[in-house]
Parts: structure tokens; C-alpha cells; sequence
């Protein structure tokens, strides 16, 4: 099950590179919830996305620098670049923990540090 998990998120992954959010939210379960430490939650997958719709109007271009699985958890660690507040690229460090659940993304747990 770890190697599977690692590989839906690296599925998923593919799709939100090509701007497929739809694509990507079809790995996630429908009362998925994210939690951008320090920051906000949003639960279930409509609030996903539309927090998708607003910051990511153009797709995010990321690294995963390493990929760590174990039971149900994958973790992310690497750098992405995206649009901030301002509509200005920014590049930021993150550590994404995933949680699956069915073969599904349930829970996200991130930690996301603005580098530039």
C-alpha cells in the first residue's frame, strides 16, 4: 500500500502540472482537508476547489525533492513557484503530509515558506 500511495500522488502531481485540477481532485476524497499550518482549512473538496481556482489560475511549477511513504502518509518535501497575493511569482519551500485513506487523498497538512 506505501508504494501505492506514493504513486497516486505522484499521479495527481501530473495532473495539477498540467492544469487538470479537476483531474488532480479525483484522487482526493470528497471530505478532504487541507491545512496550510499557520494559515487556513479548508474542508471538503468543493472548498478545495475553489481555492484552486483563485491560486492556481496558472499551474504551479514544483520540485518534490524527496518522497517519503509509511502506512497511510506520503510526504512531500521540495520547492514550488506560484502566483502570490500580489499576482506576482514567488518561489516557496514546502513540506506537504499526506494522508490517504481507500486509496484516496484525505487529509493535507502543509507547511509552505515564501523563499524570495
Amino acid at each position: 500500500m506505501v508504494e501505492y500511495n506514493k504513486a497516486i500522488l505522484e499521479k495527481a502531481n501530473e495532473a495539477i502540472i498540467k492544469g487538470d485540477n479537476e483531474g488532480f481532485l479525483s484522487f482526493c476524497t470528497d471530505d478532504t482537508e487541507w491545512t496550510f499550518v499557520g494559515d487556513q482549512t479548508l474542508s471538503g473538496k468543493e472548498a478545495v476547489r475553489r481555492y484552486m481556482d483563485i491560486a492556481y489560475t496558472e499551474p504551479p511549477k514544483f520540485i518534490v525533492e524527496n518522497l517519503i511513504s509509511e502506512g497511510d502518509f506520503v510526504t512531500a518535501l521540495g520547492k514550488i513557484r506560484l502566483k502570490d497575493g500580489d499576482g506576482k511569482l514567488a518561489d516557496y519551500s514546502y513540506c506537504d503530509v499526506w494522508r490517504f485513506r481507500d486509496g484516496k487523498m484525505a487529509e493535507l497538512r502543509a507547511f509552505v515558506i515564501k523563499t524570495d
